[in-house]
């Protein structure tokens, strides 16, 4: 077991783990850090706890020092240039003609190196427009082809459910969606209703997936379209509620009942 402090540097950004050192941290102190990339500047997000030797990269790296009032503004100059930069970039993309879109642009802390993301259908040949940015900067240039999950985490936004999209407030990490989620959880296979604004399968159907997995497994829920006998009479099945285990029940009499599932037997069933 290690002593460790979790660490993000973008917001909803993944977390990583650091060593606390000396040093004694709260959730929402600023530290800086040495990663692959140089110093960065982080919030401590996880305040010290023990965690095992497999949950950690090695070798694991330690907090160089809590950030100071010149850390901050220091910050916040990158942020100015880096919209600076992205205006600038996306005159040189426009100037040579590349089917590419800038999403972000982000100064490492130490300015040692720009990174560029973008989107893209296929693969730019943008080796021009790195030398062109190179003279402009005068500083490590990178240019990071994303995708539109990574592009709307960015860009942030609001879902069809009326709140700040998941992926651009909390979530760490994408997990995979299948469409088959969506069929489990009886939802409508419309694309427009079950896709983000990143044109995807909305995030959210992971959430309760596992809980709808585990009900259906201990009573079979009714199939919609199928013709069933109830207490009240013959009908045939609309709708089914996963959460609630019942089921709509259109009536040859041309009435509406909502009853649980146990309660709905198919018609070509002998038991009433």
């Amino acid at each position: 077991m290690q002593t460790v402090v979790g660490v993000r540097f973008k917001k909803a950004g993944k977390i990583y783990y650091f060593g606390p050192g000396e040093f004694v941290l709260t959730a929402g102190d600023f530290v800086i850090v040495e990663t692959a990339r140089g110093l960065e500047y982080g919030e401590v997000v996880i305040e010290p706890r023990e965690v095992s030797e497999e949950n950690i990269v090695a070798p694991l790296k330690t907090v160089q020092r809590k950030a100071t009032s010149e850390d901050d503004i220091k910050v916040n100059d990158n942020r100015a240039k880096e919209k600076e930069a992205f205006t600038i970039c996306e005159q040189k993309i426009k100037a040579h003609d590349l089917n590419m879109k800038l999403v972000d642009v982000e100064y490492t802390f130490d300015v040692n190196k720009i990174i560029f993301y973008f989107t893209a259908e296929g693969r730019i040949d943008f080796r021009e427009l790195v030398k062109d940015l190179a003279a402009v900067f005068r500083t490590r240039i990178e240019l990071r082809q994303i995708g539109v999950r990574d592009e709307a985490k960015m860009m942030g936004g609001v879902g069809c459910c009326g709140r700040s999209l998941c992926c651009a407030t909390f979530l760490g990490d994408f997990e995979p969606v299948s469409i088959r989620m969506a069929k489990d959880q009886n939802l409508s296979l419309n694309p427009a209703k079950i896709s983000g604004i990143c044109g995807r399968l909305m995030c959210c159907l992971k959430y309760e997936n596992d809980a709808y997995g585990s009900c259906c497994k201990k009573i079979i829920a009714p199939v919609v379209g199928r013709e069933v006998v109830t207490v009240d009479g013959y009908g045939k099945v609309t709708s089914v509620n996963q959460g609630k285990k019942t089921a709509a029940v259109l009536l040859n009499n041309g009435n509406i009942i909502v009853i649980p599932w146990e309660e709905v037997v198919e018609k070509d069933n002998n038991a009433l």
